[in-house]
């Protein structure tokens, strides 16, 4: 009995063992678990990151080949450390700083000792190599780009930090990631997914082949090619256009959103951001405070809409019903509001919607604001409504693009105003700038054009983006594919329409006609101010301009905003015509104005002194 009680002791714990040790060999082992072994030695194999094209095939972003320096800390011998140094470029400083960096990320994992070698650098080092145990060279891609233009919209990569990290398990330090743009907004998509070797290690910590024979082991995946909704060549022709102008350019495909060109002057050749150099050009450009090429103008400067935003008040007036296209108002070369008379440039006279929109007259737009208003009990009422309108059409709030960054304008509220003034202490004249585009109103470049594309859809708008195809394939997000749909009614948008293309026929637009091309724009000029020791003074006025084409079927819709650019037709209106035409026609015919923007700059206009920020008054804006 004894015996069969031993024996059975004995079978049982043999059973027991030969069952863990297979759970152990057949089920339980993962890559988590090969993580925390020192005797297993992990092999990254990096993809190359996906392709990036523009809306007809033009090759925007590729790659080309680097080589990072790697070092293991506890696989470190002693070695010549001025010798090592001098072959890879690198001060003794720098050396230690690294590898004390590496050492307390992780002792027995890989860290970037030195990144993005050159092909020259690697040819040399590779066999050297070889005499410094606990480092390697591991190939990895740097982005190549085919365009000195677009480096707002495409954004670029840099090494992952601390954050990055901390948020995402997939990266292990040196690695990259999208950090701004299309490469940070489609990351995901373009980093494709990193292929890992096991190697197995003996005692005397020599590689001895495959762990469990390559079974964890897995291939890398290629990153997916995009193509973004850009047209490579009017994006560059824009930024031509820029050059010594600070401001924003946005161009949109009013039946889709797609987003044609999105220009921030001043900008930067993005090549500048790739490679060793990277951190030392990065700190030039973020350090230029005043141009400040890094800051994207078409999605984060929140200006003044100036005489563009006197269409969203007619087509408000209308769908309220307290005007008719056939409403006249008598500008006396300005209006006046509690005694005090504001400005108007259009000449003075009897107006009517139409010449009211293509003269760009204050005293009708200021009437007319008042007549919403009046047509209510109290202002708040009118407050509500008005607002409403005005954010139907994207205003006020985030537009959902797919860039990872933008503001959020403003339209104010009786909320605002009651802060401000004080509860029933406000009324339509106290808010009068509103009527022409200034006052406490903001909007972005990208928020002018897609309302523009609003006004050009005769009523609706499909959310502003910048992604077209996924490895061929169109995207069908109903974010981007259904419309947003104003509180307008679609029959009040042809005479606002008429009066824009009477901008271009015989307004305050008619010298930047186009042959051959029906226009509907309206031009804006805003008054800038700012303060210079302690007094308000008033500087060279933003020009800004709104256009789309050709009238009845649009193609493009366009907002062009030139900080300092005098009055709206004298730089944005020259700029958007001449965009319009090189999208529409691919070639220029006004060779007058071309040469005009090319080689006019305005960087006298802001070598001019002036301290403090800018600040929004009640100032009548044409």
């Amino acid at each position: 009995m004894r015996k069969i009680l031993l024996s059975s002791i004995i079978v049982i714990i043999g059973i027991t063992f030969i069952g863990r040790l297979s759970y152990l060999q057949i089920f339980s082992f993962s890559p988590d678990h090969v993580l925390e072994d020192p005797a297993i030695k992990r092999i990254y194999d990096y993809p190359e990151r996906g392709y990036i094209y523009d809306r007809n095939g033009k090759l925007l972003v590729g790659n080309d080949p680097a080589y990072d320096v790697m070092v293991i800390p506890r696989e470190v011998k002693t070695l010549d450390t001025l010798e090592f140094c001098n072959l890879l470029g690198i001060d003794k400083k720098k050396f230690k700083k690294e590898l004390r960096k590496a050492r307390i990320y992780s002792p027995r994992l890989p860290s970037v000792l030195v990144p993005q070698l050159s092909k020259e650098d690697y040819a040399r080092l590779q066999e050297k190599m070889r005499r410094y145990q606990g480092f390697y060279i591991q190939k990895r891609s740097l982005r190549y780009y085919d365009t000195p233009s677009a480096a707002s919209v495409l954004g670029y990569i840099s090494e992952v930090n601390e954050r990055d990290l901390a948020a995402n398990p997939y990266y292990i330090q040196g690695e990259l990631t999208g950090r701004t743009g299309v490469e940070k907004q489609y990351e995901d998509i373009l980093r494709g997914r990193k292929g890992v070797q096991y190697i197995q290690k003996d005692r005397f910590n020599r590689d001895i082949g495959p762990y469990k024979d390559g079974i964890l082991d897995t291939l890398p995946e290629q990153g997916k090619e995009i193509h973004i909704t850009l047209d490579k060549e009017l994006q560059e022709y824009g930024e031509r256009l820029m050059h010594g102008k600070r401001g924003g350019i946005v161009a949109i495909e009013p039946a889709s959103g797609e987003i044609l060109s999105l220009i921030s002057g001043p900008t930067y050749d993005p090549s500048l951001l790739v490679g060793r150099e990277r951190s030392r050009n990065y700190n030039k450009l973020y350090n230029d405070s005043i141009p400040k090429p890094l800051f994207n103008r078409a999605v984060l400067a929140e200006q003044s809409p100036g005489s563009p935003f006197k269409t969203l008040n007619a087509l408000v007036a209308l769908q309220e019903g307290v005007i008719s296209p056939s409403t006249t108002v008598t500008c006396y070369s300005g209006f006046f509001v509690g005694g005090r008379k504001r400005g108007c440039h259009c000449g003075g006279g009897t107006r009517n919607m139409n010449s009211g929109i293509y003269k760009s007259c204050n005293a009708y737009f200021a009437s007319t604001f008042r007549k919403i208003y009046d047509k209510f009990n109290t202002t708040d009422e009118g407050m509500d409504v008005w607002e409403k309108h005005i954010k139907s059409f994207g205003l006020g709030g985030f537009l959902g693009y797919d860039l990872p960054t933008g503001r959020r304008g403003l339209i104010p509220s009786k909320k605002f105003y009651d802060k401000w003034y004080g509860d029933n202490r406000w009324a339509s004249s106290t808010i009068i700038s509103l009527s022409i585009g200034q006052g406490e109103v903001l909007v972005t470049p990208i928020q002018l054009a897609n309302m523009t594309a609003t006004i050009a859809n005769r009523g609706h708008y499909y959310t502003p983006h910048v992604l077209k195809k996924i490895e061929g394939n169109d995207i069908t997000n109903p974010k981007y594919t259904e419309p947003k749909l104003t509180t307008i009614d679609r029959k009040h948008f042809e005479p606002i329409i008429q009066g824009m293309a009477d901008v271009y026929k015989k307004g305050t637009a008619r010298w930047v006609q186009i042959p051959d091309i029906e226009i509907a724009g309206k031009t804006g000029t805003v008054e800038n101010f700012t303060i210079i020791d302690s007094v308000k003074t008033q500087l060279t006025d933003h020009s800004v301009f709104v256009a789309f084409a050709p009238v009845d079927n649009p193609k493009i819709a366009i907002s062009v905003y030139i900080e300092n650019g005098y009055y709206g037709s004298r730089y944005a209106g020259h700029i958007a015509s001449l965009m319009i035409e090189k999208y529409l026609k691919g070639e220029i015919t006004r060779k007058d104005l071309e040469k005009r923007m090319l080689e006019k700059t305005l960087e006298h206009e802001y070598a001019k002194p002036f301290s403090g920020e800018e600040f929004k008054i009640n100032e009548y804006v044409w």
